[in-house]
């Protein structure tokens, strides 16, 4: 079993910037991928960014990229997604997640954090 706690959310000005953090526990995660997605109520929660454990491989969604950088603290378990340029269209409850890195990019993930709040303002 894996458990994901996110932290970092809240509000924003269009243009600034928050960092997300997620705490990984468990006796397997390490074999694991991880990543974020995120959702708006009336949509479906859609893959944001993920990053693999055992190596600096990331991959980001279009709508993000040269804006957030995903990155991990092994040593600490933690990862963290950096967001820059913020848009009011990032507004969405943002969710860790692991799984295989190759199901994670497409959306098929084992495990979800609790999701935390990120409200840009314009």
């Amino acid at each position: 079993q894996v458990q994901l706690v996110e932290s970092g959310g809240g509000l924003a000005q269009a243009g600034g910037s928050l960092r997300l953090s997620c705490v990984a526990s468990g006796p397997t995660f390490r074999r694991y991928g991880m990543g974020w997605f995120r959702q708006v109520p009336g949509k479906e929660r859609e893959f944001v960014s993920a990053i693999r454990w055992t190596a600096a491989y990331t991959y980001y969604t279009d709508s993000v990229k040269g804006r957030f950088t995903i990155s991990r603290d092994s040593a600490r378990n933690i990862v963290y997604l950096q967001m820059n340029s913020l848009k009011p269209e990032d507004t969405a409850v943002y969710y860790c997640a692991a799984g295989p890195f190759n199901r994670v990019v497409v959306g098929t993930v084992d495990y979800w954090g609790q999701g935390t709040q990120v409200t840009v303002l314009s």
